[in-house]
């Protein structure tokens, strides 16, 4: 009988997992939450929704950890499986590019055309003129400029900790992750102190709501890379990665330089171009 059930392959079968459906409900309840309180439903609307959202934290912990007792403890990760592994990871990154494509693609089909007669009632929103008339945009070569710095040091923070641990230098991880971590969780306090001195809102403009969702949503994916470096740092510190082990660090690595990338573009497009007077008196 055990060699009926002795593996003769590669691959990782994984065994019965309550996440999927935990992750699915809790979702739902999000979902339902987040709805009625946007629209005042029910009294108990925001306990719905944090109900839901704890529900998800949980099953992304539970998911996760999971995942890292497979690799570490179980022996699951095989070669075949990181590759198959990586695979998933670039077609998620495949995925998030195409994602902001979307609001780059919002932004410039404004930007480019702010008096086109196919779209009229865009000449009277905005003035014909991009930026719209009355807008103040932001001097990119004041905070803007110093919040890329930051992160393409931190690109270099981080490729220095996935060297070292290459090299099996633990310190060296240890001190480069620390490092990125600190940068990544800079950027965001920069970020936030430029919003808050923003002197447009997010509604009531075109030029309010494209700034604000693409540089918000790569906010966004800026906490969640610091976040997942943090774990990364906490399972460096508890010996988890190896020279040729270490998928979780690698991702995290990739997803960063990601997010590198993706500012790169936005400093460059909305920041520079698109600033108006304030690129041009530079």
């Amino acid at each position: 009988m055990a060699e009926a059930h002795a593996k003769h392959h590669e691959y990782h079968l994984v065994d019965p997992s309550p996440w999927p459906v935990v992750g699915s409900i809790s979702a739902f309840v999000m979902a339902v939450g987040a709805i009625a309180w946007m629209h005042a439903m029910f009294a108990a609307a925001p306990l719905v929704f944090g109900v839901g959202t704890l529900g998800i934290l949980y099953t992304m912990f539970g998911w996760w950890r999971d995942v890292i007792r497979e690799a570490e403890h179980g022996g699951h990760h095989t070669r075949v499986v990181q590759l198959h592994h990586r695979y998933g990871m670039i077609l998620f990154i495949a995925s998030e590019v195409m994602f902001f494509v979307a609001w780059f693609w919002a932004y410039f089909n404004v930007a480019l055309f702010p008096h086109t007669p196919i779209e009229y009632m865009r000449t009277e929103f905005i003035g014909g003129a991009w930026p719209p008339k009355g807008i103040e945009t932001f001097d990119p070569w004041h905070l803007p400029l110093l919040n890329t710095l930051i992160l393409l040091t931190s690109g270099t923070t981080v490729t220095w900790a996935h060297h070292a641990l290459l090299h099996n230098d633990r310190q060296g991880v240890k001190w480069g992750l620390i490092l990125t971590v600190a940068l990544g969780a800079t950027f965001s306090c920069v970020q936030a102190y430029e919003y808050m001195h923003a002197t447009f809102a997010f509604s009531g403009n075109i030029y309010g709501a494209t700034f604000f969702m693409a540089t918000g949503f790569h906010g966004f994916h800026v906490l969640v890379g610091t976040i997942f470096l943090v774990v990364c740092l906490a399972r460096a510190l508890a010996g988890h990665f190896t020279p040729t082990q270490h998928l979780g660090f690698e991702f995290a690595a990739w997803y960063w330089h990601f997010v590198d990338v993706v500012w790169l573009f936005l400093f460059a497009c909305i920041y520079v171009w698109g600033a108006g007077a304030h690129a041009a008196g530079h």
